[in-house]
């Protein structure tokens, strides 16, 4: 059975029991703060204990890193919707240590598409169409560290960002839980 015919099954089930009863929140978050963090499989359930969050407190918002690279790409959009629209009024920014983003290269990503069938013409018209330099937009960062206050001073500069709104950063050890203070916003 494929993965997506599991998850349909699965939730035929859990409508039919109720199971999201326990779930139900409004749209507006609890704790009037958002989440950045990484995509990383290992913070699903940890980042929210950790924190001592529960559904519907924060609004998370993910990618890979928690990495801001450009001031006005979606992740940036979605934390100001947060903090304008949904009465958000902090930002919490969570790296995680034992990052996939830490020391990626551009190059090997570039590699690995160009060995499975994507074309040399395909990647340069991407780049000429997009304006983008793949081996840069694919790479990642030295340091989750710098990353995180990187992230941070992005938000913490933007001319969109609402008068008094805090930012902060940690970086959270996906092994334990254990947070790490980066950035406190006083």
């Amino acid at each position: 059975m494929s993965l997506l015919k599991q998850v349909l099954e699965h939730n035929d089930k859990f409508v039919e029991e109720k199971a999201y009863e326990p779930y139900i929140t409004d749209k507006v978050p609890n704790k009037k703060a958002v989440v950045f963090t990484c995509m990383d499989t290992r913070l699903v359930e940890l980042l929210p204990k950790a924190m001592g969050f529960r559904n519907g407190d924060v609004k998370v918002v993910k990618n890979a890193g928690a990495r801001i690279t450009n001031s006005y790409d979606s992740v940036v959009q979605s934390i100001l919707i947060g903090l304008w629209q949904l009465k958000a009024d902090e930002v919490i920014v969570v790296g995680h240590k034992d990052c996939g983003m830490a020391g990626l290269k551009g190059e090997a990503t570039v590699e690995k598409m160009k060995a499975n069938g994507i074309s040399a013409d395909v990647l340069a018209s991407v780049e000429t169409a997009e304006g983008v330099n793949l081996n840069d937009w694919l790479s990642g960062f030295e340091s989750v560290e710098d990353n995180v206050k990187n992230s941070v001073n992005k938000l913490k500069t933007h001319e969109l960002l609402p008068a008094g709104a805090k930012v902060h950063g940690l970086v959270i050890d996906p092994k334990t839980g254990k947070l790490d203070l980066v950035h406190e916003d006083e």
